[in-house]
């Protein structure tokens, strides 16, 4: 099967830049699907010179590196200036196959969508698309200074919304939003929430965690774990946590602020805006000192799984989220989680079991939302692992193959062709 992330590479750290929790999705399905028998080759655009053209992912999950304009300096924005590029390095790496190699197209994010309906068109084999946000809804909630998202994709998500053969949603509100928004055909939208690696982020002792972190045994450790730029809203957990010293100044010795990600999106434009902002509130004075607020880069393997453990509570404010895996990942290891009442978060948050769901991103609340699941943490901490034992990448990925499946079904009877090798 052909997979399209255009302007993200699964095999890229999320956490900064553009990569998030659609690489993560997209690796993680990826694997499973080769695990069960599913050759996948995932398309993105090549962003180095220094990238080989193929690169294998696991065994069974190739990714191809496109060059298509400048290796770097490219935004989202600028990128569908180069779709035609992208769009003939994919044709003609199937015109080298032979006929029939790719039997389904599964697009991520609109850009991948664009393409992916030509390359539908050209194969003749079903387009199953993932928005992951969406513009319309993403612009009815915009962060203070963030900039709308631009008219050109809108249009864009209108024409692929109307070509594709199956649109999934991560959770019922999207794809009611799907439907309600840019009208789609109810009958082509399924929702397929994402997972969580149930064997990788797992409880653990805390106390290593913090030792390996450099953290006090007897800190409060609140953490934000992800890209940095005001969509996430790392700046609501900041002005949160000087309320809660504010109520108590005691609390500082102890407090540690702890933000794992880099700058991305609009935060690139001031990317130590959130420091500057620290300092402001009094959490940070020198880098690399033992104060309050204290940064990482963006962690992967181990490091991340020490973050949530090391964390009493994982804080998830941002403007928009389609699911929120962060959220997921940090319960599946024990820890709860503060999260805004936004967009898939009510999924991914049981509120009141697994963690504690905010209205709103004023500090008052959320200091509140914050001391109640310290105080709480132990039953919420239980239910954080209860509630995310619900959702695993298997059981992702055995829905994404029953959707195929369908989607290939219907496009064989529709075209008078015969159905292809994942929908037998």
């Amino acid at each position: 099967m052909c997979v399209l992330s255009v302007h993200t590479s699964p095999l890229e750290q999320p956490g900064t830049g553009d990569a998030g929790g659609m690489n993560v999705y997209i690796a993680e399905s990826a694997r499973r699907m080769a695990q069960r028998g599913v050759e996948v080759e995932i398309f993105t655009r090549a962003t180095s010179s220094d990238l080989p053209p193929v690169a294998e992912l696991a065994p069974g999950v190739l990714v191809r590196h496109v060059a298509a304009g400048p290796f770097e300096g490219l935004g989202k924005n600028d990128l569908p200036s180069q779709l035609c590029a992208f769009t003939a390095g994919v044709l003609r790496t199937e015109a080298r196959q032979d006929p029939g190699f790719y039997d389904v197209v599964h697009s991520h994010y609109w850009l991948s969508g664009q393409v992916g309906w030509l390359a539908r068109d050209r194969w003749g084999v079903p387009l199953v698309h993932s928005a992951h946000t969406l513009a319309r809804v993403k612009n009815a909630a915009l962060a203070d200074g963030d900039p709308p998202e631009p008219v050109v994709r809108v249009i864009g998500e209108d024409q692929v919304v109307a070509e594709a053969d199956r649109m999934i949603g991560n959770t019922d509100s999207e794809a009611r939003e799907l439907v309600e928004l840019y009208g789609a055909d109810p009958s082509r939208v399924v929702t397929i929430p994402p997972g969580v690696d149930l064997d990788r982020f797992v409880p653990g002792p805390q106390a290593p965690a913090r030792r390996a972190l450099g953290i006090a045994a007897d800190a409060v450790v609140l953490a934000f774990v992800g890209r940095i730029q005001p969509l996430k809203a790392p700046d609501v957990l900041l002005r949160a946590a000087a309320e809660l010293l504010q109520r108590d100044p005691g609390l500082r010795s102890r407090l540690v602020v702890l933000v794992a990600g880099g700058p991305s999106g609009s935060g690139l434009a001031e990317p130590t805006a959130l420091q500057e902002l620290g300092t402001r509130l009094g959490l940070y004075r020198n880098p690399g000192t033992a104060d309050v607020l204290r940064f990482l880069p963006p962690q992967g393997g181990a490091g991340l799984v020490d973050v949530y453990r090391a964390a009493d509570v994982v804080a998830v404010p941002s403007h928009n989220e389609s699911f929120g895996l962060v959220a997921l990942e940090a319960q599946a290891c024990g820890t709860p989680v503060v999260a805004a009442r936004v967009g898939g978060l009510p999924v991914a948050v049981a509120d009141g079991r697994s963690g504690l769901l905010v209205p709103g991103h004023g500090s008052g609340p959320w200091a509140d939302a914050l001391d109640t699941a310290l105080a709480r943490r132990a039953g919420l901490s239980h239910g954080a692992v209860v509630h995310a034992r619900r959702f695993s990448w298997d059981r992702t990925t055995d829905a994404l193959l029953d959707t195929y499946a369908g989607a290939a079904a219907e496009f064989a009877e529709r075209e008078g062709m015969p159905a292809g090798m994942i929908a037998s």
